[in-house]
């Protein structure tokens, strides 16, 4: 484990935090402008989709790829390489004259966080020894991504208000900042250290592997809009290069991911708890904006101010979230934020066509809470563990939970709604919609309820069980 003085370990922890706080600003502001993208450059609705649907496309598709890279070539070099390419395609999106240009721009962006994103949580990972000061440091970059999404809303309908391309070009400003910093500040570690199963790149694996991710994301982001047989025939293509690429790495002698990775249950039930909190999340803030601005037809400034609110969790992650795992440990404290998600998600289930803002609170606030309590933890129980020459991968394996829980939450909520608006009207579908978060929600406790009972072997047996 890579040991350093403490202040140089929180300057480096505070580089990262800034390019997470890049990541969740971009994607929040990039929201709230689309309808003045779409007026500008004459987009149709289905074409704007896709200015959402790349970024996810290259982000899902690409983040185990991206994971394995940060372990073989060195997490620094990753890292810095990639926030230069974010940085000159996020200008390349906010210059776009036509629509293609910018599809085209945020899809290389998604590719570049795809390889940031886990290269810089592997830097925490490896940086801070495993207990309660990496606990801490995770906690802090998690709390961090929740304030930047949640400051984004409103940082973007501010921007828009001037121009929709601020909404591009203001992260090209922060990230060439936190480009700098990093050069200097980021540990000049090595890439992996030797071992039969890190010599050489799994090219096979990883050309399965992505093109697998890209149409198991691309089939859930495109299952509302396109013929049931299209997405039967994409899903089982994926399954498909799925079955590929096990066979593959069950053959290579440098895998790209190593398939004793994933015998480990505390990991697989963190990834699946990831899929869930991120899909039933977003399927509720997508309801709920479309709720504010097409139904009660509120301003995108006023929208952000709502759901702001729901930033409370960049607060108590790091302040509250590491007393509770001191106190109960991460499985009990993840399990108590998915009870709180449903109950939030619940209680906007009879949604009326003239709610106050103090009816929502209560939702909103308990919301934030379980953001906070179930994040963070997540994040922890996913790489704890893990040998540090696979902490690329195993933060690769928890951002694509993440990523394909969020697109598959707003699939299943996009056709819900469309399904339930056609029977009745727009607020029949808001609340049919509703449901999907709330099973979410309880899909994530019942799995980590599951893990509390099993907590009889402890952290040593989960250890070995990963390095079987």
């Amino acid at each position: 484990m890579t040991t350093q003085p403490a202040r140089r370990a929180w300057a480096v922890l505070f580089v990262l935090c800034g390019a997470i706080f890049l990541e969740g600003i971009d994607i929040s502001m990039l929201g709230v402008a689309l309808p003045s993208i779409r007026a500008d450059l004459g987009m149709s609705t289905g074409a704007l989709s896709w200015v959402v649907s790349a970024y996810v496309l290259g982000y899902g598709g690409f983040m185990l790829l991206g994971g394995r890279a940060a372990d073989l070539w060195g997490r620094r070099r990753v890292f810095l390489a990639c926030l230069g390419v974010f940085i000159l395609f996020s200008g390349l999106g906010g210059l776009a004259t036509d629509g293609w240009v910018l599809i085209a721009a945020r899809f290389v962006t998604g590719v570049a966080a795809a390889f940031m994103t886990p290269a810089g949580l592997s830097i925490i990972t490896t940086t801070f020894a495993e207990g309660p000061p990496r606990n801490k440091a995770l906690l802090v970059y998690a709390g961090t991504a929740a304030g930047g999404f949640s400051l984004g809303m409103v940082v973007g309908g501010l921007l828009t208000a001037a121009s929709w391309r601020w909404v591009f070009f203001a992260p090209v400003i922060l990230a060439t900042a936190i480009l700098v910093a990093g050069v200097r500040l980021l540990p000049r570690a090595a890439a992996a250290r030797a071992t039969p199963a890190n010599q050489g790149f799994d090219l096979a694996g990883a050309t399965t592997i992505t093109a697998a991710m890209l149409l198991l994301v691309l089939t859930v982001v495109r299952a509302p809009d396109v013929h049931a047989g299209w997405t039967v025939a994409t899903l089982a293509a994926s399954v498909a290069l799925l079955a590929a690429f096990v066979a593959i790495e069950r053959r290579s002698a440098a895998p790209l991911v190593r398939l004793g990775l994933l015998r480990s249950g505390p990991l697989v039930r963190a990834n699946v708890g990831a899929m869930a909190l991120t899909g039933s999340f977003f399927g509720f803030q997508f309801i709920t904006v479309l709720y504010l601005q097409e139904l009660r037809g509120w301003s995108t400034v006023q929208t952000g101010l709502t759901l702001m609110i729901m930033g409370i969790d960049a607060v108590l992650a790091p302040t509250l979230t590491p007393k509770l795992v001191e106190r109960w440990g991460n499985v009990r404290v993840i399990l108590g934020g998915f009870l709180l998600a449903a109950l939030a998600y619940a209680l906007f289930l009879p949604l009326g066509a003239d709610w106050t803002y103090p009816m929502m609170l209560p939702t909103l606030i308990l919301t934030g809470l379980a953001f906070a309590l179930a994040y963070g933890p997540l994040t922890i129980a996913a790489t704890d563990g893990v040998d540090e020459s696979e902490q690329g991968v195993a933060g690769g394996l928890l951002n694509s939970s993440f990523q394909f829980g969020s697109a598959l939450g707003l699939a299943l909520v996009t056709a819900v709604t469309v399904a339930a608006t056609e029977a009745g009207n727009a607020l029949d579908g808001y609340r049919a919609g509703l449901v999907v978060p709330v099973v979410g929600a309880l899909i994530g406790a019942a799995v980590m309820a599951a893990g509390v009972r099993r907590r009889a072997p402890r952290r040593a047996e989960a250890r070995e069980a990963v390095r079987v």
